[in-house]
Order: structure tokens, then C-alpha cells, then sequence
């Protein structure tokens, strides 16, 4: 028997399905699998989670009553909409005069491209009064008369009032359909991009609900009774039941398992994850402890679902090496695994012996510029990206991608006697051509989110991570790190992923009820999908320009307090903030603490040539009981109180540190700890709904406990 509970993760790739187990407590890694992928199976993908489940089990001995979370990642229904493999969905159109005309241009749904020669089957049917149940059963059956599988019920301001589009669902699902609403998807407005969504979701429908009931029935067979979740696309978890009415937000949620890894295995709070696999790196922001999420766009057009900021550059561990005559042109975007090449650094000394420098078109049509190594007998390896970066040593012993530095070496003296460089130099080319567009990207993401450089890090994963980050880290001065078990960080993101659910509404002149309202939706979202109501962090965002309030809440599914046993060494932590402050360590000071967190800070100026001109100022970084700094914040004024003192205490603050200007007041930056939590109010301008989230905050905590915040003018 494990002495703790433990939480699975199942990551479903193209060609392997990779399971591990993770301790509940300590989060140790238990043990790793991975099996071939089941795509030609008659259960399909869920025979090899099975599969997965089973020798994992076998592996590490864990009985299934121990299993306290399962989570699983799966490309199916991205890769059901980039190869247009989706159901046909019946539109029913709801509504009179131009309520009808606005609907009836959904026809042009159609028109949308999922991929070339492939559309979005639609039929429509228009429906005049939702009141009268004989048209609306005469509308359902037009649609399914015309080869409709599934069907979509649309209705302008039915996020307003939703009884319409309620009556056409439940019509549907009266005659064994699955059906969707516009209002289900999102509390937006915008009648096109509404409909774009849910219609985009009912394309999948039938083809996921069948997925997840045969994972289901394969979870029971592996004698797993604990609640069985599925990655979305932002980066947290959904239940099972939830999954089957909104299958689209598992989309995309490829890098999104990734990502949650870094997160919580490797407890990044500010910084660049970048997952590189054989092909490509996924590349994304962690910005004070949360992912970046923006609205996705598939098959070309804007939709309302929910996905991470995710930038994609085609270069990875195998990417081939291009060349240009007697220099380095580029590397990649073909790879080693689509030109069906071993890697050469990888390959026996006797291998290559004899062998010779070539170039080749790995597919019909490509360039004949990818440098390959053909032997004697005609076989070909292929010259990667790994290959350069073994020879130069900078992949670590420990990392996935590790080879023999001389095995690598031997493989690019081929390469370096055409450039005319050493082994070395000819390396250095190779990788300082691959960073490059990676490092572009980089810069854009932490330009564009407005990241501190003297604080972030870069952490890779995936299996060819060693491959660019450590490069990529000492050619922009940035610590770097490779995530532990890189290779299985998908699958670790998935047993570590919080529950997860985002609410967004549109309310013209929103007042602190209606902020209230809203906060306290996404939360009860996440504790019906089994997340415990003690550790749920709900983050605010109010936009007044766009009349929007958008509440993201997540919670873990059990109250998860990890093992302290080993306390952080308190030399070693103050070095740290000293180092992202630019101070010497004496000068850094506890400001506050609370059992979980403690602030710390020294006065300084902001970094940077203008910094010299600004006032010194309260610089804090909150770090947790393991030593991780968890918030940044410049400029700012840490208040010790108690939850009885801190209604008062804070609304006081609050009036202090707001701003005047040409634009209106700004309340300031607020941040509270309190318990296990870091309360996010940040997102928040307004004074009084200010105010009022951090009285719902505090209103299930006990009066005596103690509470620091923290407070930072707006600029």
C-alpha cells in the first residue's frame, strides 16, 4: 500500500500514450510508462489508456484504492478539427422579424473551413416562437431529416434569457439527440462568435462522448473509483461530466498539460515555458503565478473558447540542419522523424564509419538543403539540432536528450569540415540559428506581458528540451532549468492540474452585486466539479471599457497540503530575492508572514537606465514554505492584520493608494494571504467592487487568522 494517496495523469500523444503516477502529498514521481497510442482499436484511444493504467499499476505496485485523481490530456479533439472530422450539427435558429433574419445568416457557417476541401456540415432550420412545442419538434426534426447528428439551439440575448434555446435542447435530447445551447458556452454577447463556438463544440459532440464513455468503462476496469477529469485548453481540468457538454474546451489543451506541469511540478511563477518535442516548441507565459489565456481562433475565425497563449515555432530536438553552400542557412522545420531518419548522434561509432555529408529533400517538394550523413551502404542519419547540442555539452547528463558528447562530436566533424569551423564553432552556428526564431518569440511574450527579466526564468520540457533552452538561456542571460522528468511533462501537468472553470459576462456599468455574482458562479462551478470549497482561488478581472467581468476560479479536488518536512534554507532564499531585487542579501527583510507565505522586500529603484531617475521604492517578493518566490510587486505596502481587523483595515488602504488621473480613479493592486491562498484581486479598478471581493473573500475564514496584504499603486 502507498503510505499516500495518489493522483495519475494520462497524456494521449499521435503515437504514444503516457501515464504516470504522482505521490498526492510529497508529489514525487512514482513511476512512468508509455505504451503505443490506439487510434486503429475499435475502443480507439481508450484501449490504450487502458492499457497505459494497467501496466503502470503493474509497475509500481499502487492498488486502485489508493488512486485519489485521474486526470487525462488528448489531442482527439484538436485533431478532430484541423482534419475536419466532425458531425454534422443542425442549427435551429430561434427567433422573429430581425431576431430571424440575424440567424438566418448562420447558414453561412458552411462557408467555414476546418481544413482544405473540408467544411463545417451545417443544416438550419428557423424557429418563430420556441413558445409553441409543435414547431419547435418540427424544427428539431427538419434538421435531423436533413443528416443532422447533433444539434445546436441559437437565440440573439439568450445569455439574458435562455428559456428558448432550453426548450429546442430539450426537445432534442426528449428524442435521444445530443444537443447544445449557445448560452451553455459562454455569457458573451455577440450572436456570430457565439454561435461559431457552440457550433464548433456540437461538431465534436458525438465523436468525444463516445471517447469518454469508453474511458469511463476503461477507468472501472482498472478498478479506479476516483474522479475522472480531462485537460482543457487553459491549462486546468474539467470533469468527466462537464466534458460531455463542452468538448471543445479540451481543445488545444496539448501544451496546456505542459504548462500545468511547470506550474505545479516546477512551482513557476514568473517566467517561459517552452515545451520542445522532435518537431517544434510550444512556447508560453506564466505571469505571477497564472497562465495567459486569450480566445482561440479556429478554422481561421475568432471563437469564445477559452485557450492558452500558446506560440508555436517549427523547431525541435530533431529539426534537420539546413544549409546554405558553406554556412548554416536555418534549422528545421523538417525534423529527423518526417524525413524518417535515425539522429546520427545517437547512431554506434561503426555505424558511421565512412560516412559522408549530403543533402536531401525529406519530402517531395521540400528544399534539397537539409544536411543528412549517408554511409557507404547508403543508409542515411539525419544531423539535428540534439546532435549540435550534445557536441557542444550543453545538455545535461540527467536530460532525456543526453548522448555520448563524443559520439556527437564525431557526428558534426562531417558538418564542420564544410563550414570550415571547428567542431565546436560548427555546433555553436547550429544552435544559435535555432534559437534565433525561438528567442523572437520569446522577447515578444515578455515584452507583450510586460515580464520583469531580472526575475523570470526559462523552464523547459518535453523531450527535446535540452535541445534549445540552455542554449537559448546563456545567449539571453536568462536563468534557465530543465523541468524534472521533462519527458513526461505533459502527463505529469494532467495528475497535477487544478480544476478549472472561467465565466465571463458582459454588464453595462457593472456594480459591486453584479462583480459579486459572477465571482461566486465560477466558484461553485469548480466545487460541483468535485474541487474542495477550502482551497478554491477565484481571480477577478473587471474591464470597464469592455463592460466585462471575468471570474477564473480553480481548486484542487482535495485539500492538498504538501509534505514540510523540508524546510527551504533560509540563506539560499534571501539570496535569491536579493538576486531578482538587485540588492546585496543584508538588505533584504521579512515584512510580514502567514503559516504558508512570507513577504519579503527591500527598498530599491526600478532596474534599467530609467531607473536612476525614480524614487526608491518597496520592492516585495512572496515566497512559499518550500522557497519559491510565488508574487512580484514593485512599488508596493504590505499591511499585517487578522481577518477580524482587515474589512476596515483594507478599505482604508484602499482609499489611500488610489490614483487620480485624466482617465478616472484606479484603485490599486491588491493581492491578500491568507491561509493556503494568494487572493488575486489585481484585475480589479473600481473602489468599491474592489471592496466588496475582498469582504467575500474573507467571509469563510476564521476572525483570529492572520492575513497579510499587499498593495501596489497603479503607475
Amino acid at each position: 500500500m502507498m503510505p499516500h494517496p495518489v493522483r495519475i495523469g494520462v497524456d494521449v500523444g499521435g503515437t504514444f500514450t503516457d501515464a504516470v503516477a504522482v505521490d498526492a502529498t510529497t508529489f514525487a514521481l512514482l513511476g512512468q510508462v508509455k505504451v503505443p497510442t490506439s487510434h486503429d482499436h475499435p475502443d480507439g484511444v481508450a484501449h490504450g489508456i487502458l492499457a497505459a493504467l494497467r501496466e503502470l499499476q503493474e509497475r509500481t505496485g499502487i492498488d486502485a484504492s489508493v488512486v485519489s485523481f485521474l486526470a487525462h490530456g488528448t489531442t482527439q479533439a484538436t485533431n478532430a478539427l484541423l482534419e475536419g472530422d466532425v458531425a454534422t450539427v443542425g442549427v435551429v435558429g430561434i427567433g422573429r422579424g430581425f431576431e430571424s433574419w440575424a440567424t438566418g445568416r448562420l447558414r453561412g457557417l458552411a462557408k467555414l473551413r476546418l481544413t482544405p476541401g473540408k467544411g463545417l456540415p451545417v443544416r438550419y432550420a428557423g424557429l418563430r416562437d420556441a413558445d409553441d412545442p409543435v414547431a419547435v419538434k418540427a424544427a428539431v426534426a427538419k434538421v435531423v431529416d436533413e443528416g443532422a447528428e447533433v444539434v445546436v439551439a441559437v437565440q440573439p440575448f439568450s445569455v439574458d434569457d435562455p428559456v428558448g434555446e432550453q426548450e429546442v435542447v430539450a426537445q432534442a435530447r426528449s428524442q435521444g439527440l445530443l444537443a447544445t445551447a449557445t448560452h451553455e458556452i459562454t455569457g458573451l454577447y455577440g450572436l456570430a462568435k457565439r454561435a461559431r463556438t457552440a457550433v464548433l463544440n456540437a461538431g465534436i459532440m458525438p465523436r468525444m462522448v463516445e471517447t469518454a464513455d469508453l474511458v469511463e468503462r476503461s477507468v472501472a476496469a482498472a478498478g479506479i473509483t476516483a474522479p475522472l477529469m480531462v485537460m482543457r485548453g487553459d491549462g486546468g481540468v474539467m470533469s468527466l461530466p462537464e466534458m460531455r457538454k463542452r468538448p471543445l474546451l479540451t481543445a488545444l489543451s496539448g501544451p496546456a498539460a505542459g504548462v500545468a506541469g511547470a506550474l505545479m511540478g516546477e512551482r513557476l511563477s514568473e517566467g517561459v515555458f517552452l515545451e520542445t518535442g522532435g518537431t517544434s516548441t510550444d512556447i508560453s507565459v506564466v505571469r505571477r503565478g497564472r497562465v495567459q489565456v486569450r480566445h482561440a481562433r479556429l478554422g481561421g475565425r475568432e471563437t469564445y473558447l477559452p485557450a492558452l497563449d500558446v506560440r508555436t515555432v517549427g523547431v525541435g530536438g530533431g529539426s534537420l540542419v539546413r544549409l546554405d553552400g558553406t554556412s548554416v542557412r536555418a534549422v528545421g522545420p523538417r525534423s529527423a522523424h518526417i524525413a524518417g531518419l535515425a539522429y546520427a548522434c545517437f547512431a554506434p561509432a561503426e555505424a558511421l564509419a565512412g560516412a559522408k555529408l549530403v543533402t536531401i529533400a525529406p519530402k517531395q517538394g521540400d528544399p534539397a538543403d537539409y544536411a543528412a550523413l549517408e554511409t557507404p551502404d547508403g543508409t542515411r542519419y539525419a544531423l539535428t539540432l540534439t546532435c549540435a547540442a550534445n557536441a557542444l555539452g550543453v545538455v545535461p547528463e540527467d536530460s532525456y536528450a543526453h548522448c555520448d558528447p563524443e559520439a556527437a562530436r564525431r557526428a558534426l566533424e562531417h558538418l564542420a569540415k564544410v563550414l570550415g569551423l571547428s567542431i565546436q564553432d560548427a555546433a555553436e552556428a547550429v544552435l544559435h540559428q535555432a534559437v534565433k526564431p525561438v528567442r523572437a518569440v520569446v522577447d515578444e511574450l515578455v515584452d507583450g506581458y510586460g515580464l520583469d527579466r531580472s526575475s523570470l526564468g526559462l523552464v523547459g520540457g518535453g523531450g527535446g528540451a535540452a535541445a534549445v533552452t540552455p542554449f537559448l538561456g546563456e545567449e539571453t542571460g536568462l536563468d534557465w532549468r530543465i523541468a524534472a522528468h521533462s519527458e513526461v511533462i505533459s502527463p505529469l501537468g494532467a495528475a497535477l492540474a487544478l480544476v478549472r472553470e472561467s465565466v465571463e459576462r458582459i454588464v453595462p456599468n457593472p456594480s459591486h452585486t453584479d462583480v459579486l455574482a459572477v465571482r461566486a458562479q465560477a466558484e461553485q462551478a469548480v466545487i460541483a466539479q468535485g474541487a474542495d470549497p477550502a482551497g478554491v482561488e477565484v481571480d477577478v478581472t473587471v474591464d470597464p471599457q469592455r463592460n466585462l467581468i471575468l471570474a477564473v476560479a480553480t481548486g484542487a479536488t482535495e485539500l492538498r497540503a504538501k509534505d514540510r518536512a523540508a524546510v527551504a534554507d533560509e540563506e539560499q532564499v534571501l539570496a535569491e530575492v536579493a538576486r531578482t531585487l538587485g540588492v546585496p542579501g543584508g538588505e533584504v527583510s521579512e515584512l510580514a508572514r502567514t503559516g504558508h507565505h512570507r513577504a519579503l522586500g527591500a527598498r530599491a529603484r526600478p532596474k534599467g537606465f530609467l531607473g536612476r531617475f525614480r524614487p526608491v521604492s518597496q520592492h516585495v517578493r512572496v515566497v512559499d514554505t518550500d522557497g519559491v518566490v510565488r508574487l512580484h510587486s514593485a512599488n508596493a505596502h504590505v499591511e499585517r492584520t487578522s481577518v477580524r481587523e482587515a474589512s476596515g483595515t483594507l478599505a482604508r488602504l484602499v482609499d489611500e493608494h488610489t490614483r487620480v488621473g485624466d482617465g478616472g480613479s484606479r484603485a490599486p493592486a491588491v493581492w491578500l494571504l491568507v491561509g493556503p491562498k494568494i487572493a488575486d484581486l489585481s484585475g480589479v479598478l473600481d473602489r468599491d467592487q474592489l471592496v466588496a471581493l475582498i469582504g467575500a473573500e474573507l467571509e469563510s475564514r476564521t476572525p483570529d487568522e492572520p492575513l497579510v496584504a499587499i498593495l501596489e499603486d497603479r503607475g
